[in-house]
């Protein structure tokens, strides 16, 4: 069996509290984008599960702690499983890059495995062993209201972008530990967001992504960045996702996108620069 391992984008990301437990209160609108990792899954005879990871990111992945060695023991606790398996993962999407690859690896991996056994209850249990953002690979765009709400957007419109990775690798806890302002909680007008152009102008005039002054000061490169994608013809609107370090444009279109990529190549011959559009 071959699985698309689908990366996301956070299209803002607003930091409105901190709880108890240290995990901070969010608001994000995001979407799942057609950069993959492509997951070979098999049963295999044995007592021990045979994980490799090859592909162009596969040097930065945590041979015997990451999202799929965490998933296979809750399933196997949880009795939800008892076959051992062979996965073999091209990692595709750049890693500590805001992309959420491994926890996409695992929340594909946990949707094929259990399929109609799979409830919001078990995606929550789920969750605490890999990652809070493993819900959001349940949607292809959505609204994250707080840590437990995420709206389903349903629309059908496409959204094109250009992708830029400095050769830096971003921590998402070190970046989340350096949070000492807080934001206003927003509320969704769906009224807003009704057509393509209504959306993008929202996120352009109303939304931010909070985290992303912390990583400029940390990482320089960043700033000067994301605004030689916005100068680009066609962008929209340039950001950071998630905690970084990948920086994107929005564009209009493929095309605009396109153009934008290769002078970008010329200027940043050493970055990771790929085109993606929602899926």
């Amino acid at each position: 069996m071959v699985l698309n391992s689908y990366s996301k984008i956070n299209l803002s990301l607003t930091i409105n509290s901190k709880r108890k437990n240290k995990m901070h209160n969010i608001q994000s609108f995001f979407c799942l984008i057609d950069l993959k990792d492509k997951i070979h899954l098999s049963k295999i005879k044995g007592k021990k599960d045979k994980i490799f990871f090859k592909g162009p990111f596969s040097k930065f992945v945590h041979k015997s702690n990451n999202s799929i060695v965490k998933l296979f023991e809750f399933l196997r606790r949880s009795k939800l499983i008892e076959d051992h398996y062979s996965v073999i993962i091209t990692k595709n999407i750049p890693v500590f890059s805001g992309l959420g690859g491994g926890t996409s690896n695992a929340a594909f991996i946990l949707k094929h495995l259990l399929k109609k056994k799979l409830n919001n209850n078990l995606i929550r249990k789920s969750q605490t062993k890999i990652g809070s953002d493993l819900r959001l690979f349940f949607y292809r765009l959505g609204y994250l209201k707080n840590l437990d709400t995420i709206i389903d957007l349903d629309r059908k419109f496409k959204l094109y972008f250009l992708l830029a990775q400095p050769r830096v690798r971003c921590s998402t806890k070190e970046i989340y530990s350096k949070v000492r302002k807080f934001s206003k909680k927003k509320v969704l007008k769906k009224q807003l967001i009704q057509n393509k152009n209504n959306f993008i102008n929202y996120l352009s005039d109303k939304c931010d992504n909070d985290l992303q002054s912390i990583v400029e000061k940390k990482y320089p490169v960043i700033k000067p960045l994301l605004k030689d994608i916005k100068n680009q013809k066609g962008c929209t609107l340039s950001r950071m996702t998630g905690s970084g370090s990948v920086c994107y444009g929005l564009f209009k279109d493929q095309i605009t996108a396109k153009k934008a990529l290769n002078n970008l190549k010329n200027k940043y011959p050493k970055f990771w620069l790929s085109l993606a559009k929602t899926v």
